[in-house]
Order: structure tokens, then C-alpha cells, then sequence
């Protein structure tokens, strides 16, 4: 029925279909939502997950099985090669925005979902800049620019961006290697300062203060979310059910295939590309020993292996909320659409708290009228600075953003330094008193023994 309604409703005159979005941490269950939505729908899912668009690694970037695939058309999904290192969101940006509008002429709903936020972002509004037109790397050969700057010393690279566009690298910390080098990545290939091209998009119509105009007005955003503890637990278990489906052997074949010569080469990169998929370096060290030490050894680096990738997995899934509440909730400006939460703590209640409300949700904006169902609201931010540049010469480090620089001069390590400081500076002010009581002292015995001399 409701997939009638979304055909009756498109095509030329007809209200525009919406973009479904689908956010959420992973394990919040976004990707089954979606096929659910798509069956129902008669829509087509996009996927935005930057460790998904490579081929391999299909269980640990914990892609969709090639049978649920089958039931809905997907796209974005085991296209790249491996060995390609210089894949960008420019690069996903364009491909996927081809697909949306291939999806909306054949009216169709496209839903787009996926754990990379940013990824989402560069569809919904416009904030990236397009540079020089890349030649096709071969297997292995990052052609691009921003990955050669980045093989350069962090400081070089922010002391270069200082000089060419003084705006950004006061926004960026020299540490962030990627954004400074993306930024002298801009300047270098345009002749115009990467500050410059963001001023422009916010001045367009429909511009905020975080970017571009909003590229589709009508856009259906549904945020899963879930409490920590009960998100936390069935993470754990994601990476046990991981293992159990073979999660060594994927990892053995892929380390063999196109990581084992790198390594020996001494070149290995876990920073581009595949290679830096949450899972794959956390088992380095036991790829690397398998079959080299005693069993014992092996067992024990497997096992740290898995407890590290819990951990990255649970700290992953709050960066990615915490990306959620500050990029689309607290968002500023008039350019943001609704979104709406969903509960997922309880899986049992899934139909009742989850799909039935997601599809009443889209069914609406397929209706052209408000849901029934609230947006989440969230008070923004926007008299915080998020880049501003403070120096902390007691720490020697550079903090970017006024709740950041709160923060730090709160953190223990701060109040160590600052402590350390003040006693050096009471241990000085004690030897300067007793040097002046000496000086004091002595001048007072000499003027007596002057007096004395005298008599």
C-alpha cells in the first residue's frame, strides 16, 4: 500500500518523494531498518559507510549478507579495490549523488544509511570542495595529493597552511594531519583558500553557519538510538557472533592477500583505505605471529586481539553519536531537517517501537503532511566556539574549541603541570625572600662594621 501511494504521488507535478536518511551507532540495527523500509517501500538503499565500499571484509565491516541484497536493490557496497588508498568522500559524494537521482527519476525512495556521519552529511548539504579532476590510480598508487602532503612532518604541513590561509589553520590542530593536509590539498590545486570556498557556500541561499544550502529539502531523517549499557553488551556479542562466523579466516586471507607483502616491505599503512577498518589492525600482531610462536603466545594475542576490538567497537559507537547530537540535533541554522529518534534497547519491542513508527514516519512525508511522531530537539550550541585556537604553554599543546579548552584545563594532567608550576614558583619566591633576608642582613652588619671601622 504504501509503496502505491509513493508512485501515485511522484512524477512530473506530483509532490517529491523524500530522501530517507538512517542514522545511528553501530549495532543500533539501521541496516535492517532499511531493507525492512525498502521491501515495504518499494525503495532502494544507498549505502554510506566508508569501510563498505571496499571489496572483502565482509564480515568485520559487517556488511549485509548477499541474500538480504537480493530482497532490495543496494548500492555503495564492494566496489573499490582493496589496494586503493586514496578513495574520498568527494569520490563517494558524486557517485552517490548520481544514484540518488537515478533512484528519484525511476520513482523510487532512496534510503541512505550507514555508520559514516560524515559520509551522510556530504549528501544532505553542500559542504565539500571539489578540486582538480584525479587521474585513475593504479592498484597501490595514491595519486592524490592530500595522501602525498600527508607523508610530511605535522608542523611543516600547519606552518605551510598558516602561510597560504592563516583562517583554517587557526581552526585546525597541527596534530590533524588529514584536514590540514586536505586543506593545503584545496589552495594548492584551486588557488583559493579552503576558508574562502567555505565563506562561499554558507553565504549561498539557504546557507548556515556549518555549511551549504540543504541539497533535499524534503528529507525523512531517523535516528536509532539505544542506552549505552544495553548497546554495549550486544556490541560484545556482535564480535563473539563475528568470530563464530569466521571472522580469522576472513582475516588471514585478507592479511595474505594484499597486507603480508606490505608489511615485509615495511610500508604497511593503517591509516588509508581498507586497511584502517576497525578489526583489522587490532589482530596485527597475531596475524603476524600465527604459526611463529608457541600456541600459548598465539591464544593469548588472539584473545587481546578480540577484547581490543570490543573496546574499539563500544568507543566507535559513541563517536558516532556524539557526531549525531552535535551535527544534526544541535546543527544550526535554518538548512536542518527534522529527525526523528527511535528506541532500539529493546530489540523484543522492535516492530512496536521501531518499524511500525518508521514507516508511519515516511509515510507521512510521502503524504506531504506532518507526522504525528515529534522531532528530537536539542538546544544548539551556537554561541560555542568549536575552533577556536588556544595554546597551552604549561602543557605545551594546542587545543581547538572552547569546550575542549574547558575541558582541558580541568584535566589531570593540567592541574599536574599547574600544581608542579606553582610549587617551582613557591620553592623561587622561598629562596628569593631568604636571598633578600641575607642581602638585607649582610647590609646591616656591614653599615655596623663601617660604624665600628669608624670609632
Amino acid at each position: 500500500m504504501a509503496a502505491a501511494a509513493a508512485r501515485s504521488l511522484s512524477g512530473p507535478g506530483r509532490r517529491a518523494l523524500p530522501l530517507v536518511v538512517i542514522l545511528g551507532a553501530t549495532g543500533t540495527g539501521k541496516s535492517e531498518l532499511a531493507l525492512q523500509l525498502g521491501l515495504r517501500l518499494g525503495g532502494e538503499i544507498v549505502g554510506a559507510d566508508s569501510m563498505q565500499v571496499y571489496k572483502g571484509l565482509d564480515i568485520i565491516t559487517n556488511k549485509i549478507s548477499p541474500q538480504e541484497q537480493a530482497l532490495c536493490r543496494h548500492h555503495m557496497i564492494s566496489f573499490v579495490d582493496p589496494l586503493v588508498s586514496n578513495y574520498t568522500v568527494v569520490d563517494f559524494r558524486n557517485k552517490a549523488a548520481a544514484l540518488i537521482e537515478d533512484i528519484f527519476a525511476r520513482e523510487k525512495i532512496p534510503i541512505v544509511v550507514g555508520g559514516t556521519n560524515y559520509y551522510i552529511e556530504s549528501l544532505l548539504w553542500k559542504v565539500l570542495v571539489d578540486t582538480k579532476e584525479k587521474t585513475s590510480p593504479s592498484p597501490g598508487r595514491a595519486a592524490d595529493r592530500r595522501v602525498e602532503l600527508e607523508q610530511l612532518d605535522g608542523r611543516e604541513l600547519h606552518c605551510r597552511l598558516s602561510q597560504v590561509d592563516p583562517e583554517m589553520a587557526a581552526k585546525l590542530h597541527p596534530h590533524d594531519k588529514r584536514k590540514v593536509a586536505r586543506s593545503l590539498q584545496v589552495f594548492e590545486e584551486t588557488g583559493i583558500p579552503h576558508s574562502e570556498f567555505l565563506h562561499r557556500q554558507r553565504e549561498e541561499e539557504g546557507g548556515g553557519p556549518l555549511g551549504g544550502p540543504l541539497k533535499y529539502p524534503n528529507s525523512c531523517i531517523l535516528w536509532l538510538y539505544a542506552d549505552q549499557a544495553a548497546l554495549d553488551v550486544r556490541l560484545d556479542k556482535r564480535v563473539e557472533d563475528m568470530v563464530a562466523a569466521g571472522l580469522l579466516e576472513e582475516l588471514r586471507d585478507f592479511h595474505r592477500r594484499y597486507n603480508q607483502e606490505k608489511v615485509a616491505e615495511n610500508c604497511q599503512d593503517y591509516q588509508h583505505g581498507i586497511f584502517q577498518s576497525i578489526g583489522f589492525k587490532e589482530f596485527h600482531e597475531y596475524l603476524m605471529t600465527e604459526g611463529k610462536c608457541p600456541e600459548e603466545t598465539s591464544a593469548s594475542l588472539l584473545e587481546k586481539g578480540i577484547q581490543a576490538l570490543k573496546l574499539v567497537t563500544k568507543r566507535y559507537a559513541r563517536k558516532q553519536n556524539k557526531w549525531v547530537r552535535n551535527r544534526f540535533l544541535r546543527r544550526p541554522g535554518p538548512n536542518v531537517p527534522p529527525v526523528y529518534g527511535l528506541e532500539v534497547s529493546d530489540l523484543s519491542q522492535w516492530d512496536e517501537n521501531v518499524l511500525k513508527p518508521a514507516l508511519q514516519i515516511v509515510e507521512s512525508f510521502i503524504q506531504g503532511r506532518q507526522p504525528s511522531a515529534d522531532p528530537v530537539k536539542m538546544e544548539s550550541e551556537i554561541n560555542e566556539d568549536k575552533r577556536s585556537h588556544h595554546m597551552c604553554e604549561l602543557c605545551n599543546r594546542v587545543i581547538i574549541g572552547d569546550r575542549e579548552w574547558a575541558a582541558h584545563t580541568k584535566s589531570k594532567s593540567h592541574l599536574h603541570h599547574l600544581k608542579k608550576r606553582l610549587k617551582l614558583h613557591s620553592k623561587l619566591s622561598a629562596v628569593e625572600s631568604q636571598v633578600n633576608v641575607t642581602e638585607t642582613q649582610g647590609a646591616s652588619e656591614g653599615a655596623e662594621n663601617l660604624g665600628q671601622d669608624r670609632n
